[in-house]
């Protein structure tokens, strides 16, 4: 299969959003009314998968649901956006996750309540039964770590025996929540997204502080990203050079969740295409800034899906 052909896999969560529009954020142990209330899919590797589909890139969703009537509709909005899922596990116990999500737009605000209802995450041995030769580029959105690991060092070995090396599969991890054990993911990817709250984390004021400060935990030539809301993002690879975008704010903000997502994917979008870090990184900032301006990813592939082919 030729390399353009393949498709870009994305390995984590999947859940059903709830999500309130409100005017103002309510007190608690209050009544209010919504101005408006959806069922979404989310979480972030099922979100940037959406992205990349709308973007044009063939599209691919690893992860673990159980059956039941919210995962037929999560399965149904796959479909409807041409995301395969033939890699999702089935799981026998536990329930599909469901977050709570409160918008608030004169605030910019959105606020998110999950349950994971104790679904397992896919492991090792589900990620084996994967072919790897379908894919071009892989990425983990950062969840059960140590599994994760695991399942990186198997497309390690798999590139390993593959010539030439632009057949190879290019791997990305995102290190979102301040959880320690996510970061034994630092050294695991050729593409590193960090998350401005890690990056606050450690000490951190700005993302090219940030960069420059949790750059010798990536390895030997990968790139570290970090965005950083209206700051823009920056990213540095190995030649030691920052490359740094603005951020491009909508006319009106109106729906921030799953704007991180949403950069991520057109980050890796532009680079699976041949683009450069600096265009990656702008066209990331656009595609994000352009999405917090409406609810939910649809019109992307309009507004965006025929810059890169």
């Amino acid at each position: 299969m030729e390399q353009q052909q393949k498709k870009i896999l994305c390995v984590g969560l999947v859940c059903l959003d709830i999500i309130s529009v409100v005017e103002k954020y309510p007190e608690e142990d209050t009544d209010s009314r919504c101005v408006s209330q959806r069922w979404q899919r989310g979480g972030n590797a099922s979100n940037s998968c959406t992205v990349l589909a709308l973007l044009g890139a063939r599209t691919s969703f690893l992860g673990s649901l159980a059956g039941g009537p919210v995962a037929d509709f999560i399965m149904a909005d796959f479909s409807r956006h041409g995301v395969d899922v033939s890699a999702v596990v089935w799981q026998v116990k536990g329930q599909t996750p469901c977050a709570c999500c409160v918008v608030c737009p004169s605030s910019g605000s959105r606020t998110v309540v999950l349950s994971d209802m104790n679904l397992p995450d896919v492991t090792v041995e589900d990620f084996s039964k994967v072919d790897l030769r379908q894919f071009r580029w892989i990425h983990w959105e950062g969840r059960n770590a140590a599994e994760q690991v695991q399942m990186i060092q198997r497309v390690e070995m798999f590139n390993s025996s593959l010539a030439p090396e632009q057949q190879r599969v290019t791997m990305s991890v995102e290190i979102e929540k301040t959880r320690e054990p996510l970061y034994q993911l630092f050294p695991h990817g050729d593409l590193v997204f960090v998350s401005k709250d890690v990056a606050r984390h450690f000490g951190f004021g700005t993302a090219e502080e940030a960069l420059r400060g949790l750059y010798g935990r990536v390895r030997e030539g990968a790139v570290l990203v970090c965005a950083w809301a209206e700051a823009g993002a920056a990213a540095l690879g190995p030649d030691g050079v920052l490359v740094r975008s603005e951020s491009f704010p909508p006319q009106s903000l109106v729906d921030t969740l799953g704007a991180g997502d949403t950069f991520n994917a057109a980050v890796i979008y532009t680079l699976a295409n041949g683009g450069g870090l600096q265009e990656a990184l702008t066209f990331g900032c656009r595609v994000a800034g352009w999405k917090c301006g409406r609810h939910g990813y649809d019109g992307i592939g309009d507004q965006f899906g025929a810059q890169r082919t």
